[in-house]
């Protein structure tokens, strides 16, 4: 069994994921570029960050049988895997928990001043010289864009904070309860003091967030994103966040990745800044959840099973596209 995994990893987080795995296999982890190609010519599975998994790539494999990913895929031609005859997957919740959490942490941290308070006390300033305002959590409204499992975690973690909560969803089936109220985009970024981000990005919610809709926030709004930077105009959130258009921000994911270092946001004083780690609970790119997942759909595959959380579904005839006597090993 041949794991091809694409990302940038440190030599740590190398051997912690590929320790994960089970011993026979063979993990391999490399950064995207040229050796990408050189190893996935005879992988059986690939799990991808940061590249784009099209028909052209796909083509270059033909032992692959899985494209397994985290919660998001915008990176992978759906498509280009069925008509290939390989299984597309994602790991839809798994990092629920983990995201929320993250989520609920930033709030507090950004309410509750606590960056600021703990760098005051490193650096061993005068108290008597300590000025900054903060508040509390309890009737604030949250706006909830997005209600899959990470958002209904938030919205969970929030009202027993004693917060408001709205949401906005695309299926109308969707209805308020005594957990969420249901409302509409518009009406939800104008009404929220905080607006947290859970959709994927799609070409319908590439930039959904951009100067228009700054623009229409409280002034007094936080705004967070843990989902995709794509879903954000960057530009104009910096220039929302500079002029004072809305309160602060609080970002685990960027329109490029690594976040540059000459990025604005670096700068900005109303910005606590993450480098995606929302869902990686257990160490820099690891979640145990996670990999535990992949190893769980990967022997579903190699059984001859279809995988959890799949993205689209083969034919039979579509599933041996080498040969007919070839397995997963």
């Amino acid at each position: 069994m041949k794991v091809l995994i694409v990302g940038n990893f440190s030599e740590t987080s190398k051997t912690t994921v590929t320790n994960h795995f089970p011993e026979n296999w063979d993990v391999v982890i490399v950064p995207p570029g040229e050796y990408v190609l050189q190893h996935i010519k005879d992988c059986q599975v690939l799990i991808p960050e940061h590249i784009k998994v099209d028909h052209s790539l796909l083509s270059a494999a033909p032992h692959l049988k899985l494209v397994q990913t985290g919660a998001g895929y915008d990176n992978v031609d759906v498509d280009a895997c069925t008509k290939l005859g390989i299984w597309a997957a994602n790991a839809a919740g798994v990092n629920a928990q983990a995201v929320a959490e993250h989520v609920l942490a930033s709030l507090l941290s950004y309410y509750k001043n606590i960056p600021f308070l703990d760098a005051f006390m490193k650096n061993k300033l005068d108290e008597s010289q300590l000025n900054y305002t903060g508040s509390e959590l309890a009737g604030k409204t949250i706006g909830i864009v997005g209600l899959g499992a990470i958002g209904k975690k938030v919205a969970s973690f929030c009202k027993s904070l004693d917060m408001n909560v709205l949401a906005c969803v695309r299926n109308p089936a969707v209805t308020s309860d005594d957990l969420v109220k249901i409302t509409d985009f518009d009406t939800l970024i104008s009404t929220a003091d905080i607006i947290s981000v859970h959709v994927p990005l799609t070409q319908q919610t590439r930039h959904l967030f951009n100067k228009t809709v700054f623009q229409q926030m409280k002034q007094t709004a936080l705004f967070i994103n843990t989902a995709r930077g794509g879903i954000v105009k960057e530009s104009d959130l910096i220039d929302a966040l500079k002029n004072r258009d809305i309160l602060g921000a609080c970002l685990d994911v960027f329109e490029s990745e690594p976040l540059p270092m000459s990025s604005e946001l670096r700068t900005l004083d109303n910005v606590i800044l993450t480098p995606h780690t929302a869902g990686l609970p257990d160490g820099r790119k690891f979640h145990k959840k996670r990999y535990d997942f992949f190893i769980r759909n990967i022997n579903r595959v190699a059984n001859g099973e279809e995988p959890e959380s799949k993205l689209n579904q083969l034919v039979a005839c579509d599933t041996d596209k080498t040969n007919e006597s070839e397995e997963l090993p």
